[in-house]
């Protein structure tokens, strides 16, 4: 999971920082960082895109293009 990515999925499913980080069980700074681009353990992504993943998002990318969707 990108940055952006992170960012279009809360910006979809309309939560928070706070939100997805209780959902992933880590920290808002660790949200933020991840925001930023800073790098992070596999295992910390991996919680936070299954959070993601729980709360309708799915996460694409083809090529060059990379994206986030939510379920209707």
């Amino acid at each position: 999971m990108k940055p952006v990515q992170s960012r279009m999925a809360r910006a979809a499913l309309k939560i928070g920082i706070r939100d997805i980080a209780d959902a992933a069980k880590v920290s808002t700074q660790t949200i933020t960082r991840l925001e930023k681009g800073e790098e992070l353990r596999d295992r910390t992504i991996d919680d936070i895109r299954r959070a993601y993943e729980e709360a309708g998002a799915r996460f694409v990318e083809d090529g060059e293009w990379i994206g986030a969707m939510v379920r209707r």
